[in-house]
């Protein structure tokens, strides 16, 4: 599964290259946006609301998620409009890091407002991770896909970007198979995340 993003394949885009590229794709007309989200801790570039979780400000940082209530739902309202869906799966390790509760929480607003989302436990998947952890990877539509890139300090640092039209449609059934698997986010979430208490970043 997810066979042709190994060993380092596809075209390398720098940071300024990827973001260019993606937008290009997002506004010709795609009708799907899938994620798989693989790692468990990132620093996000440019989000306030990271910015104050890191520095351990628990609150602030949920403020500041809540405050992008508007701009989120006229994002997706504008997407609904373009008959675009976006479907997101996040892999989850136990127990949760700092990071992925704080995620989360952002997540959730981003639900509420019309992101699928669904998780799915890394015990799951243990077979498909033999050779190394799945990719975290980004598709739009029939047009493009990309394997995104870290750097040391685990921040997005490009991507690796995929033109084929047979390996996107591969990687879109795949994608699909694992999707199905996972749990719809709120169940997860009243679950797993809501009792949990203010983290430590680190």
């Amino acid at each position: 599964m997810f066979e042709c993003f190994r060993n380092g394949a596809g075209e390398v885009l720098a940071r300024p290259d990827y973001l260019e590229d993606f937008g290009r794709f997002y506004e010709s007309g795609i009708r799907l946006l899938a994620k798989i989200e693989r790692g468990q801790t990132f620093k996000e570039q440019g989000s306030p609301s990271w910015d104050a979780f890191a520095s351990g400000d628990w609150a602030g940082a949920m403020r500041l998620i809540e405050a992008d209530r508007d701009s989120v739902a006229a994002y997706f309202q504008d997407a609904e409009r373009r008959g675009l869906v976006f479907r997101r799966l996040r892999i989850v390790e136990f127990p949760v890091t700092p990071y992925l509760q704080w995620e989360m929480n952002s997540f959730k607003l981003r639900s509420e407002l019309g992101e699928e989302i669904r998780v799915l436990d890394a015990r799951t998947i243990v077979d498909l991770e033999r050779d190394g952890p799945l990719p975290e990877v980004v598709v739009l539509g029939n047009s493009v896909m990309y394997a995104v890139i870290y750097d040391e300090e685990l921040k997005g640092a490009g991507a690796r970007r995929f033109l084929d039209p047979e390996q996107i449609e591969t990687t879109v059934t795949e994608f699909d198979h694992l999707y199905r698997k996972g749990e719809e986010f709120s169940e997860f979430f009243k679950r797993e995340i809501a009792p949990l208490g203010p983290p430590t970043a680190h």
